[in-house]
């Protein structure tokens, strides 16, 4: 996304065998305790498991500093968490207060109304009623195609994502050229895009030049990935961050900080919360107005992204916090989901799954924007986003591309939509 990252060839990086040897954080690694129950894997970094393979405490994150999780013990415990409330999600709808279609002349979908909110279900109390969706098709998407894709098609892919409704589209990323040929018109783009209203126009002098709106910077919590993808320890990469968030505040420039390998790395294995804090912490005292944790090669669940927030929210205020999973595993929807109940109203995604790692030989796409618009209807979340638009909007880049849509959501439907169709 920024000039100041300078990515591998993928000849030069472990391939995804490498996360055989990470224990890839299942829910085998340990056995949860009752007040753990439903929070996914156990694996988390600071606990360990003993021969009755059970977990004890991680050390240096207190549970009791974060009331949610006591709140979310004490709805296991209470009596009025009743029967009835642990059969939904099975057979029963809150309050049959949800409907669903899929009629051409609607918005597709799957939503509930505000009564949610006044339900029994207390796990979903937590959850915004605003989710802001940041799109990073167009840069963290495309920067992984094989083929280059038109500067044109671009340009109309933004401008159909903004049209949805969504309030943020990363249009590009000024990097070398040699490393990552796909956005090497970046300039172009830019110039193409700068008058679009929502678009984010990601680099630093020459995106500046060319008329950025934002910028951003790239930090890892993993000490061998940053010295494998950009050069440079960690400590050095916040160093030159600094003298970039200095000179954006100069010239009354945004910067969005990103800190890759969250819960996983391919070279390092596990990630200790505690070093995403720190980068964190570090990103946000420098002057980043918002911190996107990214999930780089797509190996947490919900019970390594818990104790991951726990430790980032201690040190950074909430609502500068935002999510980017991968869905290697297939678990970016429930790490998103458990991600809301915490309080996280800032989602990155990327229409029809496009992207994925470049690093690491194996990782798939980022999760679908109209995945996660679903099940935010379906919530009863507001996203200003209009599904069927999305869908749209995914259906012309992959068909550019020449291959099917990555989103479960827009495959079905679709499905849906051609079999109504024909009734």
């Amino acid at each position: 996304m920024s000039s100041l990252e300078e990515p591998l060839g993928l000849d030069k990086l472990p391939s995804m065998s490498t996360i055989d040897q990470l224990q890839r954080f299942s829910a085998g690694a340990c056995r949860p305790r009752v007040d753990d129950m439903g929070m996914g894997s156990c694996w988390i970094e600071g606990r360990s498991c003993s021969t009755s393979n059970s977990c004890d405490d991680e050390q240096g994150y207190a549970r009791e500093a974060y009331p949610w999780r006591k709140h979310s013990r004490d709805i296991f415990q209470s009596n009025s968490f009743t029967q009835r409330t642990l059969s939904l999600g099975r057979n029963t709808v809150v309050g049959s207060v949800c409907k669903s279609w899929y009629m051409a002349d609607n918005q597709n979908g799957f939503q509930c109304n505000d009564s949610i909110r006044d339900s029994t279900n207390k796990f979903l109390r937590g959850v915004p009623r605003f989710v802001k969706i940041v799109e990073v098709s167009p840069r963290d998407g495309l920067q992984n195609e094989k083929n280059i894709v038109p500067t044109a098609v671009k340009v109309e892919l933004i401008q159909r994502l903004v049209s949805t409704g969504l309030s943020v589209v990363e249009a590009t990323s000024f990097v070398s050229p040699k490393w990552v040929p796909q956005l090497a018109d970046a300039k172009d783009v830019m110039e193409a895009v700068r008058d679009v209203k929502g678009a984010r126009l990601p680099g630093f002098e020459a995106a500046v030049a060319a008329g950025a709106k934002e910028v951003a910077v790239f930090a890892s919590a993993s000490e061998s990935f940053s010295k494998s993808n950009i050069n440079c320890s960690i400590e050095e990469s916040l160093a030159r961050y600094r003298a970039v968030t200095s000179a954006a505040k100069r010239l009354s420039i945004p910067v969005r900080g990103y800190v890759s390998c969250v819960v996983g790395c391919p070279v390092e294995g596990a990630i200790s919360p505690s070093k995403v804090a720190h980068v964190a912490k570090e990103l946000y005292n420098m002057g980043c107005f918002e911190i996107s944790l990214g999930d780089t090669i797509g190996v947490a669940t919900p019970g390594t992204v818990v104790p991951m927030l726990e430790a980032v929210m201690a040190v950074v205020p909430l609502d500068k916090l935002a999510v980017h999973f991968h869905d290697t595993y297939g678990q970016s929807l429930s790490n998103i989901l458990i991600s809301l109940q915490m309080g996280i109203a800032t989602v990155d995604c990327s229409v029809a799954g496009l992207g994925g790692c470049p690093y690491a030989k194996g990782a798939s796409g980022n999760v679908a924007t109209e995945d996660v618009v679903y099940m935010l209807n379906g919530l009863g979340v507001k996203t200003n986003v209009d599904l069927q638009k999305l869908m749209q909007a995914g259906d012309f880049i992959c068909s550019h591309l020449g291959r099917p849509s990555g989103s479960k959501t827009a495959i079905a439907l679709s499905r849906a939509t051609a079999d109504a169709s024909k009734i």
